[in-house]
């Protein structure tokens, strides 16, 4: 028995460990980077060549945002690997920084070339920090429990605290000085970021440090890696230099197939080949199942960078007072993230709440909640763009309804994937499994750009049906989580 009084007991089981403040902060400047840069991507892609933009019609610039934010999570497979096998979370997080802030830097230079191997250095980078940062909050709390769940869910403030206040600073600065102050505004986040990684790494003790005995790398698993990124780079200068000629969103559909693929590969290596015991095995096919359930989500809800981005910039009223100040339309970017950070202390508190009275919702049940509201919020949707259809502008409040509505939505589903994942994910493929649940994000971002280029500006008259349809499917998705969510539960008993 422990001769601590029953108070101290409960503060030490309730507090949270000091390293979460190195990985929220690290956390919270990356992601200024990645949405401060993302709320311009499309609107720059989009913009007349006599504007400073590059003169792209909307489907060609929202496949390639897709792509773009695809490969970012495509990324974060390898990414996990590399942290498994060769630096330990710690240092790939490190490492992943610097080669975002050189991404950033590189499309702040004036150039088409520039540009695109921007776009590919920001790619690699993301992919290869983010699914660490996850997996070293994991490490923090290797009790599990509602509090790791917490833990997670003040991490997730400190994704959309750099969330919100990113498209504020690059967005301005886009249309007050130019598009390439904000691509350099973000890669000035990203240094920050890195600067207060290195100062209080000190604190995550020896979460996510290169372990001694792990598994050396081999000389085939170096081949691999060496010859994929000369395929990457090789494919990309020849692109470069007109010799391969791409069509986005070709490819983007090609690639949503190959990720498909992928992904069930994967799955289907790890369920028959890794020697996993039955209960390991069950929590697998339950990590499948959130796997395409998120997918499903991040499909609809990645609208917002693309179609909902358009919808800002051409048919919502943006201009405020006499004195003809327009709100820059990569602002509305910023209130998902601003709903998160006033919800997510609130979710945090009602899920160990919850727990606390055991009431507390089964993962799939959570996740059928986060599509239905997903749905909601496209119902809203569907109504602005009947106005818009009837050849009016509409106000920002439905926009700010349907990214309230949706953020609740994602509230009850991205933290707590994260923290299902992390919990759920056999140890010693903690790092890949994290890598293969960005996996599904990659999908839903592909399928979000792809979606996008159906809602053309000259077709506005189709959007309402459009988002009807787009809420079909995580209306049936989310009934049948909650429908089945005891079973599903049962695939894993002892997890919440």
């Amino acid at each position: 028995m422990s001769d601590l009084p029953v108070a101290t007991e409960v503060a030490i089981a309730t507090r949270h460990p000091l390293g979460l403040r190195t990985l929220f902060f690290t956390e919270m400047w990356e992601r200024f980077s990645y949405y401060g840069m993302r709320a311009l991507l499309v609107l720059f892609m989009v913009r007349q060549t006599a504007s400073g933009g590059m003169g792209l019609n909307d489907e060609v610039a929202t496949a390639i945002y897709g792509l773009y934010t695809a490969g970012v999570y495509l990324m974060a497979l390898p990414g996990g690997w590399i942290a498994d096998r060769i630096c330990g979370a710690q240092r790939t997080v490190w490492y992943g920084g610097i080669i975002i802030a050189l991404g950033h830097f590189t499309l702040a230079l004036p150039w088409t070339q520039t540009f695109y191997c921007g776009l590919v250095l920001v790619v690699v980078g993301s992919g290869i920090l983010k699914p660490n940062m996850s997996t070293l909050v994991g490490e923090l709390y290797p009790e599990g429990g509602a509090r790791r769940d917490a833990g997670f869910t003040i991490f997730y403030m400190g994704v959309n605290l750099g969330a919100a206040l990113g498209p504020l600073a690059c967005c301005y600065l886009a249309q007050c000085l130019g598009w390439h102050w904000g691509f350099a505004a973000a890669g000035i986040g990203m240094v920050l970021g890195l600067g207060q990684f290195r100062w209080t790494r000190h604190l995550l003790g020896n979460a996510g440090a290169a372990l001694p005995d792990r598994q050396r790398v081999g000389r085939v698993g170096i081949g691999v890696m060496v010859g994929a990124v000369a395929a990457v780079l090789g494919s990309i200068g020849l692109i470069f230099a007109g010799i391969i000629v791409v069509y986005p969103p070709a490819v983007a559909r090609f690639a949503s197939l190959g990720i498909v693929l992928i992904a069930a590969a994967y799955f289907a290596h790890v369920l028959l080949l890794r020697g996993l015991d039955v209960l390991e095995q069950r929590r697998v096919w339950l990590i499948l199942v959130l796997f395409l359930a998120a997918a499903l989500f991040w499909a609809g809800f990645e609208q917002a960078g693309s179609s909902f981005n358009l919808f800002a910039e051409r048919y919502t009223e943006r201009e405020i007072g006499t004195g003809g100040f327009v709100i820059p339309a990569g602002w509305f970017q910023s209130l998902g993230a601003v709903f998160v950070i006033a919800l997510a202390p609130v979710m945090a508190a009602l899920w160990v709440a919850l727990a606390r009275n055991m009431w507390n919702p089964s993962i799939p049940m959570k996740f059928g909640f986060g599509l239905l509201f997903l749905a909601l919020g496209f119902g809203v949707m569907a109504a602005a763009a009947g106005f818009v259809a009837a050849g009016k502008q509409v106000m920002p409040v439905w926009l700010v309804a349907t990214y309230l509505i949706h953020t609740i939505g994602e509230l009850c589903l991205s933290p707590v994937g994260l923290s299902s994942v992390s919990k759920l994910a056999p140890r010693k493929l903690a790092g890949q499994m994290m890598g293969l649940w960005f996996l599904a994000s990659a999908l839903g971002n592909l399928l979000a750009g792809l979606l996008a280029g159906a809602l053309t500006s000259d077709g506005i008259q189709h959007w309402p049906l459009m988002y009807l349809k787009i809420a079909v499917f995580p209306v049936a998705a989310g009934l049948l989580l909650i429908a089945f969510s005891k079973r599903l539960a049962g695939l894993a008993p002892d997890v919440r």
